[in-house]
């Protein structure tokens, strides 16, 4: 029989990505439609271990879906990895009355709320990650907004690279995953694009396209690295010093999780912090929210997180087809 869920708690972990603010106002608003009562976890599984927990009202998530970042803020902890760490999670759950709680956040935060789902607290994780290396969702909260972000500042970036002459290799982020990356380099019309799932390494193949590239006519290079991949720097002095072409390195880091969600970011989190309130109102647990062949869905943590995810073969070929 489904346990009957009074109170839930919310905590966003792991990375911050835009929109994660838009799921919390729906986890909230959900829940309370639904007659239960809500608790803010600050600090992610950090701050539910020092028992930073908020009483949070509809007007607590007022005015905050434009906003990026988390209004609860995120952190990352050691501590909540050992079993001692999860048995002392439950516990304060437990002592502070959340029957349930939604876990916004990626991979690692969700193998935490395996845990705690194991040691009887209905959980529901929604993914909440730039990278989209989520693998049973189409879709991770701050994916659009992130790539969007980075387009913007390679237009920008080709724009003195092209009044220069230059090559430009320009680093996205995407920790171990090349979607970033990928999409980038399709819509900027990126000269290369280096995968961490493709790329072989072969330098000398780039410099060589680059040469070519110049000798066709071309003005200008630009290359789009993954994060994955990295060593942007000294990957741009070794090409100039292998073409005789000024190259410059530009790394847009912390940018890309930062600034105004976009509309798709906004409402995708937005239904996704709902369907996790809802399962829980339902007595569901050990659930992960995924959007998924255009449907809103639900898988089993564990299933979840054991399915592996790669680059689309058609994407990356068109991709190869697009550049030069």
């Amino acid at each position: 029989m489904a346990k009957e869920v009074k109170t839930i708690g919310v905590l966003t972990s792991g990375g911050d990505a835009p929109g994660m603010n838009a799921a919390i106002r729906a986890v909230v608003r959900t829940a309370i439609n639904k007659g239960m009562k809500v608790k803010g976890i600050m600090r992610g599984y950090a701050g539910l271990l020092q028992e930073e927990i908020i009483d949070m009202e509809s007007t607590n998530v007022s005015n905050i879906i434009y906003r990026g970042g988390t209004i609860l803020y995120t952190a990352r902890c050691m501590e909540f990895m050992t079993p001692e760490g999860q048995e002392l999670g439950a516990e304060i759950c437990r002592k502070h009355g959340i029957d349930g709680l939604v876990v916004i956040g990626g991979d690692g935060s969700f193998r935490g709320a395996g845990k705690l789902a194991a040691l009887g607290v209905n959980t529901v994780g929604v993914p909440g990650t730039i990278d989209l290396d989520i693998a049973c969702t189409d879709y991770t909260i701050g994916f659009d907004t992130a790539v969007n972000t980075a387009m913007e500042a390679i237009d920008r970036v080709r724009d003195t690279s092209t009044s220069h002459e230059r090559c430009s290799i320009i680093e996205v982020m995407g920790r171990n995953a090349g979607y970033i990356a990928l999409w980038c380099g399709i819509a900027n019309g990126a000269e290369d694009i280096l995968l961490p799932e493709r790329y072989d390494g072969n330098e000398q193949a780039l410099i060589n396209r680059i040469i070519a590239n110049r000798k066709a006519g071309k003005k200008h290079n630009i290359i789009i690295n993954a994060e994955g991949i990295g060593h942007s720097t000294s990957m741009a002095r070794r090409i100039e010093a292998a073409t005789g072409i000024e190259t410059r390195a530009t790394i847009l880091g912390y940018m890309q999780r930062g600034g105004t969600p976009t509309c798709k970011d906004r409402v995708y989190a937005s239904i996704m912090g709902a369907k996790a309130a809802t399962l829980l109102a339902e007595g569901r647990s050990n659930r992960l929210v995924a959007y998924k062949n255009g449907e809103y869905v639900d898988f089993d943590i564990q299933e979840a997180l054991q399915m592996k995810k790669d680059i689309p073969d058609e994407q990356y070929e068109i991709s190869k087809m697009l550049v030069r």
